[in-house]
């Protein structure tokens, strides 16, 4: 990495890795907003995003430490606060400067900012190659299907606790029918303890964003399909 990508980065070191995120504020390229540039960072290649939502009343996002969860190598990612517009603004600022792959956007979000994921992914689904919710469940009285013929190709992955999925076990079961019925596509992923939303999770995000990337998961679908 050049010396004008890494000046003023904050680094988080896990395991002997640095993942890096910038924050500069004013005349930097970011605007302020957190960027995380993979480890080996090749201008010539084209990266798949991560557009991270964060929630306004939940906890900040620690966007290096969950990218060294995921992957120090595979993605660039962003941290987007609010909703659709800043969602656009992000994904400008970093395409701008960065080597991304225009159909590899993905939506990532937590507890309310994961169903927020979901809703802005199902009304643009156009914009996003897939959404990753942790802990955020589907919003099911907002007809998001309405252009079903585009959203059901639209790849989605739900994290939740095994507590949160008997807890709300009527609602989960009207999200699967409704996928079901739908024929969209769906990955859940069931964990036994609230923290390894926060562990075992975002490994298992690598694991099915990479699957989704390299084209096994899609044709395992078609093949379903066919």
């Amino acid at each position: 990495m050049s010396s004008r990508q890494s000046n003023g980065t904050d680094r988080v070191r896990r395991r002997g890795a640095a993942a890096e995120v910038r924050r500069h504020p004013g005349a930097d390229w970011t605007g302020g907003l957190p960027v995380f540039i993979p480890q080996g960072y090749e201008a010539g290649y084209d990266y798949p995003l991560l557009v991270w939502l964060s929630d306004p009343l939940g906890a900040p996002i620690d966007l290096g430490r969950c990218m060294a969860r995921v992957s120090l190598r595979n993605f660039v990612a962003v941290e987007a606060a609010g909703g659709a517009t800043a969602v656009w603004q992000a994904v400008d600022r970093v395409t701008d400067r960065l080597s991304i792959h225009p159909r590899r956007i993905w939506l990532v979000g937590q507890d309310a900012a994961g169903t927020e994921a979901f809703r802005i992914a199902c009304r643009h689904p156009e914009s996003f190659a897939g959404v990753v919710s942790l802990g955020g469940g589907f919003p099911l009285d907002e007809s998001l299907f309405g252009r079903i013929g585009v959203v059901r190709r639209l790849p989605m992955l739900y994290c939740c606790t095994a507590a949160d999925a008997a807890g709300a076990a009527d609602r989960t079961d009207r999200m699967l029918r409704l996928f079901h019925a739908a024929g969209a596509t769906l990955a859940m992923r069931i964990y036994p303890r609230r923290r390894d939303l926060a562990t075992a999770a975002l490994a298992d995000v690598n694991r099915w964003l990479m699957d989704e990337i390299c084209g096994s998961a899609s044709a395992a679908r078609a093949a379903v399909a066919g």
